[in-house]
């Protein structure tokens, strides 16, 4: 799972044992482009620590995994992209729980102001 977050709150620790990969994408006529979004990983063990993307400056996307600081629990949750769930996925969807088969029209920045966090 990884997160939302604000580019500019990234606190990094340790940036000598962090890797950058950038993946490979082949378009319908078999061109190979590389992917602007940069994965950082820790480059002893391999554990996948965050993805940020130029394309959106303002946004961090670090692995739930690597967040070592307390987080607030949220007011609500939301389940999106439902509608491709393998069958083997059992979601943990709770009473007022939000479901969506796809994305909400809601943006996650939305969410948040909409929740004053």
């Amino acid at each position: 799972m990884n997160l939302g977050g604000d580019y500019q709150s990234l606190v990094i620790q340790g940036k000598e044992f962090i890797s950058t990969y950038q993946a490979v994408l082949r378009d319908e006529s078999g061109s190979n482009s590389t992917s602007p979004a940069q994965r950082h990983f820790c480059s002893h063990c391999g554990s996948a620590l965050w993805l940020w993307d130029p394309r959106w400056p303002d946004l961090v996307h670090p692995f739930a995994s690597a967040i070592d600081t307390e987080l607030p629990i949220p007011p609500e949750r939301t389940h999106v992209m439902l509608a491709f769930a393998k069958p083997w996925v059992e979601p943990d969807i709770r009473a007022g729980d939000n479901q969506f088969d796809e994305y909400p029209d809601e943006s996650l920045a939305e969410w948040h102001q909409r929740h004053n966090l």
